[in-house]
């Protein structure tokens, strides 16, 4: 009973009538803070203002602390909660005076307007911080402490407010290039809050009239519905001002992400749903629940922190789930001191009202000091790089692709190599070959492509789930830990492409946070509860596949969590559904693909997405577009011909002479009547014939000539090819020699064999000749020899005054090179 009686105390210390919230909280500030958050008189922001007002009192928060209450007088009849914060009231704008419109989130901007007009504590503060109901305070808001200015406020990143980049800005503020992607948290000077104020309400009210630009595309709204009306208000009203945002993306988290490595967020804000193992919680649930009048009932208690910890073994996973709970915790904490205030009777003792009352608790939930790196803001110059000064050498790029040890990833690589070195992509190339023990005892293809040798999780380690896709994200992140790179930019490829020019991220424009790809438009879950369940930000989630261009700092960020992903959707088997993955196979095929883009998501890389990078053979071309890569992934055809990658899984091509793919038929023979049928034609044939050239060459380097490397380099295709590395140089078919009728997949074998049985019943003449030939040479050196002797001449030795000779090297324009079979490219 005295524990009761303590916390009803403190309850009332805090919430008493005339009692200053935060007044004195034990810090001294050297300039007057204040805090507004804005609800209506509703249960669903009760229960909210209770876990807010909770965890400022726990965080020490400097200063005071109002709630804008915006209610109807029709609603104030009824309302219960009056006595729950400090509160200001202000007339509701739910449905507009003027329009009629129903939009409650205007209240917001309404709200702190009415509150510096009308209010005197507006007249003696210097800082204001502005939250949302619906988040916790983990630790003190200092706004200078954070890097507040004078006109450069502190802000959370809201990267999904497209409207920044485009049309939509352009329409609603004079200076769309200030406009800064921010909310949640905002901590700003008390004169900028002035001017913004009456630009926020207003800039509101114009973008929610602008209906025909309430499109996703255009807004990043996922619902279509304007709902975010007013953030793009408050971003458009500040750049009208010329306000430049200081933007964090570390001291504000939404529960379920994973902080970056070294934060500590001091601002949890629960506006998407979250889990832990079994439990989850969701905001959206419980609009209507009464639970702050609804004495001795809580919100289902989370796990306890040493069950977290037997869950996750990984640190920085298990940091997020501590977050998670911690964020339930506070809430619950807080209705069982409001229920107190509320005259309840004292709950019965449970393990969980223990816990929440005990020290161990406290010491979780105290107050948060922001680390360096949580302080850290994003920096508009290391976004927008200058790609385009030609004084400025370009980044170093790389270029990597991941296969398995089987003959179906062989020939894809020596498509892809081959078409790598004519393409004149910059930079290196490097494999990255997941392997087991066993199946590298076997393997034939090393010399194939400059190799990093990756472990293979193909049978996951952990669960035993067969899923191959899965060595994509584990060999880049393998590749990333223990190979040696200088490149700024890395560009991933799968191995059934060809590349057709290079894919640089200057053209591209790809940037630090700004990665480039091509549109995977199937990946339906971005748009669904899957991307909700499996990211903190689905708003950020992107439709990207296939090729990648990403700064070498953001892969380090983000590879794990690809990985992670990965493994997290391919164990979500209940929703593996064509409906909510777009997977026709329903077989959990894609979920790398998905790891992708919430590990993407949840870092908020939002992706410059290109339609021109990439096609698919079979598909119409886009008139005047040059694209760089063929990803062969799906079957195609011309005419009665046709290639599917999938019916060449089982077949050794590489490593039999002369074996080649069915030749696709000779252009001349195309009917020009269709110009989008000849050019999607066109681009088949050429495909398939790169494919074909590559396996040529790579015969003829090979044991098929008698030579002891069947490594490619680049020299090698431009003098045995015959053709240009030009960028530009589309409609030249690179495998113009190959011609011949179609022929399946057993003819093949049958003249690769053929081969092998000519080559056996040459080899005796061959021996016969050779010994021959060289007893001939004997006799005549002989001859000569003796003949000199005779005569007494007496035989010179010259130097070669111009160079020394070595094997394996010749010298071209006065530089020297290897020459076919003497190095393998780096």
């Amino acid at each position: 009973m005295a524990e009761f009686s303590v916390l009803l105390a403190i309850v009332f210390m805090g919430l008493g009538v005339g009692g200053g919230w935060g007044e004195e909280t034990g810090q001294k500030a050297p300039w007057r803070i204040h805090t507004l958050f804005s609800v209506e008189c509703q249960n669903y922001f009760d229960w909210q203002t209770v876990g807010l007002m909770n965890s400022f009192r726990k965080a020490k928060q400097p200063g005071p602390i109002t709630r804008l209450l915006s209610c109807t007088d029709e609603e104030k009849k009824n309302y219960r909660g009056m006595k729950l914060a400090p509160t200001f009231e202000v007339p509701s704008m739910s449905r507009h005076p003027k329009t009629g419109d129903w939009y409650p989130a205007i209240n917001k901007p309404a709200g702190v307007l009415h509150w510096l007009k009308h209010s005197k504590d507006a007249e003696k503060v210097d800082w204001v911080v502005i939250l949302d109901a619906d988040m916790i305070i983990r630790g003190p808001i200092i706004p200078w402490e954070l890097g507040a200015e004078k006109g450069k406020p502190v802000a959370a990143y809201y990267g999904y407010l497209r409207g920044c980049d485009n049309i939509l800005a352009q329409l609603h503020t004079k200076h769309p290039e200030l406009c800064d992607k921010v909310g949640g948290l905002l901590a700003m000077h008390i004169d900028d809050l002035r001017a913004l104020a009456p630009l926020w309400l207003s800039k509101t009210e114009e973008v929610r009239e602008d209906r025909a630009h309430w499109g996703t595309n255009i807004t990043g709204d996922i619902y279509e519905k304007g709902w975010i009306s007013e953030m793009y208000g408050y971003s458009f009203g500040a750049a009208e001002v010329g306000l430049r945002h200081k933007i964090n993306d570390n001291l504000m988290i939404y529960p379920g992400y994973i902080p970056q490595e070294g934060t500590e967020p001091i601002l949890l804000h629960y506006g998407l749903p979250f889990s832990v193992g079994n439990w989850s919680f969701s905001k959206l649930d419980l609009h209507e629940d009464d639970i702050v009048y609804d004495c001795g009932r809580l919100f289902p208690e989370p796990p306890y922190p040493r069950d977290v910890k037997q869950m996750q073994p990984d640190p920085i996973v298990r940091h997020s789930l501590f977050l998670s709970i911690e964020c339930v915790n506070t809430l619950n904490e807080g209705l069982l001191l409001q229920h107190a205030a509320n005259g309840c009777p004292k709950p019965q003792w449970s393990k969980y009202l223990s816990f929440l009352k005990s020290k161990t608790f406290a010491e979780l939930t105290g107050p948060k000091i922001v680390t360096p790196g949580t302080l850290q803001t994003k920096k508009d110059e290391v976004q927008k790089q200058d790609f385009d000064d030609p004084a400025k050498p370009h980044p170093r790029i790389h270029t990597i692709f991941s296969t398995e040890c089987t003959p179906y990833f062989d020939w894809q690589t020596v498509g892809l190599v081959h078409s790598f070195y004519l393409s004149g992509q910059p930079g290196n190339i490097t494999r990255l070959l997941s392997c087991t023990d066993e199946d590298l005892k076997q393997y034939k293809g090393h010399d194939l492509a400059p190799t990093h040798y990756v472990p293979s999780m193909s049978r996951h380690p952990l669960t035993g789930d067969w899923y191959p896709a899965i060595n994509k994200p584990a060999a880049v992140l393998h590749w990333l830990n223990h190979a040696n790179t200088d490149a700024e930019f890395i560009v991933i490829l799968d191995a059934d492409m060809i590349m057709r020019g290079p894919v640089t991220p200057w053209e591209f424009k790809a940037a630090r946070g700004h990665p480039v790809s091509t549109p995977y438009d199937y990946l339906i879950g971005c748009d669904n509860e899957l991307a909700k369940l499996h990211t903190s930000h689905p708003e950020a989630c992107d439709k990207v596949g296939g090729v990648i261009i990403m700064h070498i700092d953001d892969l380090r960020d983000f590879a794990l969590l690809w990985l992670h992903k990965t493994e997290e959707v391919r164990a979500d088997k209940a929703h593996y559904t064509r409906n909510i993955t777009g997977d026709i196979y329903e077989s959990g095929w894609i979920s790398e693909m998905y790891g992708y883009s919430f590990g993407a998501a949840e870092l908020k890389l939002r992706h410059l997405i290109n339609r021109e990078i990439l096609i698919y053979p079979g598909y119409v071309p886009e008139h005047g577009v040059k694209y760089r890569v063929f990803h062969y992934g799906l079957e195609f055809r011309v005419g009665n011909w046709s290639f599917d990658k999938a019916n060449w899984r089982d077949v050794d091509i590489v490593n039999r002479c002369g074996a080649n793919f069915p030749d696709p038929p000779d252009p001349s023979t195309l009917d020009h009547a269709d110009e989008d049928a000849l050019q999607r034609d066109l681009l088949s044939i050429e495909c398939a014939k790169t494919l074909n050239e590559a396996l040529r060459l790579h015969h003829e380097r090979g044991s098929c000539s008698n030579t002891n490397s069947s490594s490619t380099s680049k020299e090698d295709i431009m003098e045995e090819g015959g053709i240009s590395r030009k960028f530009g140089r589309f409609g030249e078919t690179i495998a113009s020699k190959i011609n011949g009728p179609p022929m399946n997949h057993s003819q093949v074998l049958t003249q690769s064999a053929v081969a092998d049985g000519m080559f056996s019943s040459y080899r005796s003449w061959m021996i016969i000749l050779w010994a021959f030939c060289g007893l001939g040479f004997f006799i005549v050196t002989f001859l000569v020899y003796s003949g000199h002797k005779r005569g007494g001449t007496r035989v010179k030795h010259y130097r070669n005054k111009r160079r020394s000779s070595y094997p394996g090297l010749v010298e071209i324009n006065g530089r020297h090179r290897h020459v076919r079979g003497a190095e393998v490219p780096p």
